[in-house]
């Protein structure tokens, strides 16, 4: 074989063990559980800009639509200038109305009743959330020793204690299989 072809050989073979470094740290990634609860943040955002919208539409637009004549004041004001520009104040209004509109419905539909129930908790009037039973700790457990069998660890269930702290961490680790 010639040199070039060995070379050309031995640079694609290093390509593809490092192609599978890549994936493999892919597979870390989304198995580390912190991708799918980005994907289920971004889902119920989606659903709740849905909610905002069927707002906006229902109770807001008609709303502006009595005070202003139309639903919407993106054309409410324009300013003329040279060479056919045009400023368009009303934009950038709607933009912002449209933004208080969502941060409202999210301060009050989300942030507020989380305070409050927080603040009742502390208060000792609501009750904090069951500790998960045992079946449950040994399961996790279970898993964060698989996880560091193969050098992941985990990040633990919302909500749990650590797992150095479950049932049976008083016990000596067991050796690798």
């Amino acid at each position: 074989m010639s040199d070039a072809l060995r070379q050309g050989l031995r640079s694609t073979t290093e390509r593809a063990r490092g192609l599978s470094g890549v994936f493999q740290g892919f597979k870390d990634f989304v198995s580390r559980g912190n991708a799918v609860e980005l994907a289920v943040g971004v889902v119920i955002g989606a659903a709740f800009g849905a909610v905002v919208a069927a707002v906006q539409a229902g109770l807001i637009g008609p709303l502006i639509a009595m005070i202003f004549g139309k639903p919407d004041i993106s054309n409410l004001w324009v300013i003329s200038g040279r060479n056919d520009a045009e400023i368009n104040v009303g934009v950038i209004l709607d933009a912002l109305l449209q933004f208080l509109i969502t941060a409202a419905a999210v301060y009050f539909v989300i942030v507020l009743p989380l305070n409050k129930l927080a603040e009742r908790r502390k208060r000792g009037i609501e009750a904090e959330p069951a500790r998960p039973s045992e079946d449950i700790l040994l399961l996790q457990e279970i898993r964060d020793l698989l996880a560091a069998r193969q050098g992941a660890t985990p990040p633990p269930a919302p909500g749990t204690p650590p797992a150095d702290s479950g049932p049976g961490a008083h016990a000596a680790p067991q050796p690798p299989l």
